[in-house]
Protein backbone atom coordinates (compact mmCIF):
# COMPACT_ATOMS: atom_id res chain seq x y z
CA UNK A 1 0.00 0.00 0.00
CA UNK A 2 1.30 3.68 -0.71
CA UNK A 3 2.23 5.82 1.92
CA UNK A 4 -0.98 8.54 2.63
CA UNK A 5 0.21 11.70 1.50
CA UNK A 6 1.28 14.03 4.63
CA UNK A 7 -0.21 17.15 5.58
CA UNK A 8 1.80 20.42 4.92
CA UNK A 9 -0.62 23.01 5.23
CA UNK A 10 -2.62 23.16 8.71
CA UNK A 11 -5.13 25.92 9.34
CA UNK A 12 -4.93 25.80 13.38
CA UNK A 13 -7.85 28.07 15.05
CA UNK A 14 -7.21 30.56 17.93
CA UNK A 15 -9.12 31.75 20.96
CA UNK A 16 -11.42 34.50 20.05
CA UNK A 17 -10.51 35.97 24.03
CA UNK A 18 -9.94 33.42 26.53
CA UNK A 19 -6.74 31.65 26.05
CA UNK A 20 -7.81 28.04 27.59
CA UNK A 21 -10.39 27.64 24.33
CA UNK A 22 -7.80 25.99 22.31
CA UNK A 23 -7.91 22.71 21.53
CA UNK A 24 -4.89 20.39 22.59
CA UNK A 25 -4.61 19.00 18.92
CA UNK A 26 -3.94 23.10 18.22
CA UNK A 27 -1.25 23.21 20.88
CA UNK A 28 0.32 19.64 19.21
CA UNK A 29 0.11 20.93 15.81
CA UNK A 30 1.47 24.35 16.43
CA UNK A 31 4.38 22.82 18.67
CA UNK A 32 5.11 19.92 15.55
CA UNK A 33 4.92 22.28 12.57
CA UNK A 34 8.30 23.71 11.16
CA UNK A 35 6.85 27.49 10.96
CA UNK A 36 3.50 29.58 11.97
CA UNK A 37 2.07 32.23 9.56
CA UNK A 38 0.45 34.64 11.99
CA UNK A 39 -1.35 37.27 11.13
CA UNK A 40 -0.17 39.66 13.33
CA UNK A 41 3.33 37.74 14.80
CA UNK A 42 3.28 39.89 18.14
CA UNK A 43 -0.32 38.49 18.91
CA UNK A 44 0.68 34.72 17.73
CA UNK A 45 3.74 35.32 19.85
CA UNK A 46 2.41 36.09 22.91
CA UNK A 47 0.00 32.94 22.34
CA UNK A 48 2.97 30.68 21.44
CA UNK A 49 4.51 31.69 24.81
CA UNK A 50 1.58 31.35 27.07
CA UNK A 51 1.80 27.76 25.34
CA UNK A 52 5.40 27.70 26.15
CA UNK A 53 5.88 27.18 22.48
CA UNK A 54 8.83 28.68 20.58
CA UNK A 55 8.59 28.00 16.78
CA UNK A 56 9.71 30.67 14.08
CA UNK A 57 6.96 33.27 12.73
CA UNK A 58 5.91 34.75 9.84
CA UNK A 59 4.10 37.31 8.81
CA UNK A 60 1.20 36.41 6.79
CA UNK A 61 -1.86 39.27 6.45
CA UNK A 62 -4.10 40.64 3.98
CA UNK A 63 -1.40 43.19 2.61
CA UNK A 64 0.92 40.85 1.55
CA UNK A 65 -0.38 37.52 0.74
CA UNK A 66 -0.06 38.12 -2.54
CA UNK A 67 3.51 38.30 -2.64
CA UNK A 68 3.86 36.09 0.29
CA UNK A 69 2.30 32.68 -1.84
CA UNK A 70 4.66 32.19 -3.66
CA UNK A 71 7.37 31.69 -1.55
CA UNK A 72 5.42 29.58 0.90
CA UNK A 73 4.60 27.31 -2.24
CA UNK A 74 8.63 26.98 -2.67
CA UNK A 75 8.84 25.93 0.96
CA UNK A 76 5.66 23.43 0.75
CA UNK A 77 7.17 21.69 -2.36
CA UNK A 78 10.39 21.19 0.13
CA UNK A 79 8.43 19.84 2.66
CA UNK A 80 7.93 22.16 5.33
CA UNK A 81 5.14 22.44 7.48
CA UNK A 82 3.00 25.01 8.36
CA UNK A 83 0.50 26.08 10.29
CA UNK A 84 -1.84 29.03 9.59
CA UNK A 85 -3.58 31.07 12.25
CA UNK A 86 -4.94 34.80 12.72
CA UNK A 87 -5.52 37.16 15.40
CA UNK A 88 -8.28 35.15 16.47
CA UNK A 89 -10.74 32.67 15.53
CA UNK A 90 -10.74 30.52 13.01
CA UNK A 91 -8.38 31.34 9.62
CA UNK A 92 -9.61 32.24 6.15
CA UNK A 93 -13.21 33.61 8.01
CA UNK A 94 -12.92 37.02 7.25
CA UNK A 95 -9.47 36.93 7.31
CA UNK A 96 -6.76 35.56 5.50
CA UNK A 97 -6.07 31.92 4.49
CA UNK A 98 -8.36 31.45 0.96
CA UNK A 99 -5.70 32.38 -1.13
CA UNK A 100 -2.96 30.43 0.36
CA UNK A 101 -5.58 26.93 0.52
CA UNK A 102 -6.64 27.21 -3.00
CA UNK A 103 -3.39 27.65 -4.51
CA UNK A 104 -1.75 24.67 -2.15
CA UNK A 105 -5.05 22.82 -3.32
CA UNK A 106 -4.22 23.47 -6.76
CA UNK A 107 -0.81 21.73 -6.61
CA UNK A 108 -1.78 18.93 -4.84
CA UNK A 109 -0.19 20.05 -1.34
CA UNK A 110 -2.19 17.99 1.32
CA UNK A 111 -4.41 20.94 3.86
CA UNK A 112 -6.22 19.93 6.85
CA UNK A 113 -8.24 22.60 8.97
CA UNK A 114 -8.68 21.66 12.73
CA UNK A 115 -12.38 22.60 14.37
CA UNK A 116 -12.24 25.26 17.26
CA UNK A 117 -12.79 28.62 18.27
CA UNK A 118 -14.90 31.14 15.67
CA UNK A 119 -16.81 34.03 17.29
CA UNK A 120 -20.42 33.36 14.73
CA UNK A 121 -21.19 29.96 16.46
CA UNK A 122 -21.61 31.46 19.92
CA UNK A 123 -23.35 34.78 18.84
CA UNK A 124 -25.79 32.89 16.55
CA UNK A 125 -26.83 30.95 19.41
CA UNK A 126 -26.49 33.33 22.45
CA UNK A 127 -29.17 35.59 19.91
CA UNK A 128 -32.05 33.20 20.43
CA UNK A 129 -32.91 33.49 16.78
CA UNK A 130 -33.40 30.35 14.52
CA UNK A 131 -30.09 28.54 14.09
CA UNK A 132 -31.25 25.92 11.68
CA UNK A 133 -30.66 27.97 8.65
CA UNK A 134 -28.55 30.81 8.56
CA UNK A 135 -26.33 33.04 6.14
CA UNK A 136 -22.69 34.15 7.43
CA UNK A 137 -22.29 37.70 5.52
CA UNK A 138 -18.94 39.01 7.61
CA UNK A 139 -18.36 42.22 6.86
CA UNK A 140 -20.14 44.45 5.29
CA UNK A 141 -18.68 46.71 2.15
CA UNK A 142 -17.36 50.25 4.06
CA UNK A 143 -18.78 52.39 1.08
CA UNK A 144 -18.92 51.12 -2.88
CA UNK A 145 -21.52 48.64 -2.68
CA UNK A 146 -22.95 48.86 0.84
CA UNK A 147 -26.49 50.29 -0.12
CA UNK A 148 -26.55 47.38 -2.90
CA UNK A 149 -25.81 44.77 -0.39
CA UNK A 150 -28.30 45.73 2.39
CA UNK A 151 -31.56 45.99 -0.29
CA UNK A 152 -30.22 42.03 -1.38
CA UNK A 153 -30.76 41.47 2.36
CA UNK A 154 -34.88 42.69 2.19
CA UNK A 155 -35.97 39.73 1.15
CA UNK A 156 -33.49 36.99 2.92
CA UNK A 157 -35.41 34.81 5.51
CA UNK A 158 -32.48 33.37 7.36
CA UNK A 159 -30.43 34.13 10.29
CA UNK A 160 -28.10 36.50 9.12
CA UNK A 161 -25.01 37.08 10.96
CA UNK A 162 -22.50 40.10 10.60
CA UNK A 163 -18.87 40.92 11.58
CA UNK A 164 -18.55 44.84 12.53
CA UNK A 165 -16.10 47.35 13.81
CA UNK A 166 -17.18 49.29 17.05
CA UNK A 167 -16.46 52.41 15.38
CA UNK A 168 -19.15 51.30 12.45
CA UNK A 169 -21.58 49.65 14.31
CA UNK A 170 -24.13 52.45 15.26
CA UNK A 171 -24.23 53.07 11.46
CA UNK A 172 -24.69 49.62 10.48
CA UNK A 173 -27.68 49.71 13.12
CA UNK A 174 -29.26 52.23 11.86
CA UNK A 175 -28.78 51.36 8.08
CA UNK A 176 -29.95 47.89 8.84
CA UNK A 177 -33.07 49.31 10.80
CA UNK A 178 -33.99 51.23 7.53
CA UNK A 179 -33.90 48.79 5.20
CA UNK A 180 -35.47 46.13 7.36
CA UNK A 181 -37.23 48.18 9.54
CA UNK A 182 -36.60 49.11 13.22
CA UNK A 183 -39.00 46.33 14.76
CA UNK A 184 -37.17 43.92 13.03
CA UNK A 185 -34.88 41.62 15.75
CA UNK A 186 -31.54 41.88 16.16
CA UNK A 187 -28.35 40.99 18.74
CA UNK A 188 -25.24 42.56 19.10
CA UNK A 189 -22.69 40.38 21.05
CA UNK A 190 -19.23 42.03 21.85
CA UNK A 191 -15.98 41.15 23.54
CA UNK A 192 -17.08 37.04 23.50
CA UNK A 193 -15.35 34.44 25.86
CA UNK A 194 -13.85 38.10 27.52
CA UNK A 195 -14.19 39.27 31.46
CA UNK A 196 -16.65 41.88 29.59
CA UNK A 197 -19.07 39.89 27.40
CA UNK A 198 -21.85 41.23 26.58
CA UNK A 199 -24.69 40.63 24.46
CA UNK A 200 -27.91 42.52 23.70
CA UNK A 201 -30.64 41.98 22.08
CA UNK A 202 -33.92 44.66 21.43
CA UNK A 203 -34.79 45.73 17.56
CA UNK A 204 -32.66 47.29 15.24
CA UNK A 205 -33.75 51.04 16.31
CA UNK A 206 -33.80 50.01 19.72
CA UNK A 207 -29.84 48.45 19.63
CA UNK A 208 -29.00 51.77 17.02
CA UNK A 209 -29.93 53.84 20.11
CA UNK A 210 -28.63 52.11 23.05
CA UNK A 211 -24.68 51.93 21.47
CA UNK A 212 -25.21 55.10 20.00
CA UNK A 213 -25.67 56.99 23.64
CA UNK A 214 -22.49 55.10 24.77
CA UNK A 215 -19.67 56.96 25.54
CA UNK A 216 -17.40 54.60 23.88
CA UNK A 217 -17.64 51.23 22.20
CA UNK A 218 -14.97 48.56 22.86
CA UNK A 219 -14.06 45.26 21.16
CA UNK A 220 -15.10 42.80 18.47
CA UNK A 221 -18.69 42.63 17.56
CA UNK A 222 -20.90 39.92 16.36
CA UNK A 223 -24.47 41.30 15.25
CA UNK A 224 -27.60 38.84 14.56
CA UNK A 225 -30.28 39.65 12.83
CA UNK A 226 -33.59 37.93 12.37
CA UNK A 227 -34.69 37.02 9.04
CA UNK A 228 -37.86 37.81 7.59
CA UNK A 229 -40.61 36.02 7.94
CA UNK A 230 -41.13 33.33 5.77
CA UNK A 231 -44.62 34.00 4.35
CA UNK A 232 -46.12 30.65 2.94
CA UNK A 233 -48.32 30.77 -0.18
CA UNK A 234 -51.90 31.01 -0.12
CA UNK A 235 -53.22 27.50 -0.94
CA UNK A 236 -55.73 27.64 -3.46
CA UNK A 237 -59.43 26.76 -2.83
CA UNK A 238 -59.80 23.47 -5.14
CA UNK A 239 -63.77 23.80 -4.65
CA UNK A 240 -63.41 27.44 -6.28
CA UNK A 241 -64.09 26.51 -9.83
CA UNK A 242 -67.61 24.66 -8.95
CA UNK A 243 -68.89 27.59 -6.55
CA UNK A 244 -67.79 29.63 -9.82
CA UNK A 245 -70.32 27.00 -11.63
CA UNK A 246 -72.73 27.34 -9.12
CA UNK A 247 -73.23 31.21 -9.92
CA UNK A 248 -73.81 30.34 -13.47
CA UNK A 249 -77.63 31.02 -14.66
CA UNK A 250 -79.74 28.70 -17.24
CA UNK A 251 -78.76 30.25 -20.49
CA UNK A 252 -74.77 30.36 -19.35
CA UNK A 253 -75.21 26.93 -19.62
CA UNK A 254 -77.23 26.25 -22.87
Amino acid sequence: MSEPTPTLLYLVPTPIGNLEDITLRAIRILGEVDLVLAEDTRTSGRLLQHLALKKPLLSYHLHNEHQQVPRLLERLAKGETMALVSDAGTPGISDPGFLLVRECLARGVKVECLPGATALVPALLKSGFGAERFTFEGFLPVKKGRQTRLQELVPETRTMIFYESPHRIVKTLEQLADVLGPERPASVSRELTKLFEETVTAPLAELARNFAARPSIKGEIVLVVQGRPYERPAKADRYKKYDDNDDQTEDDVE
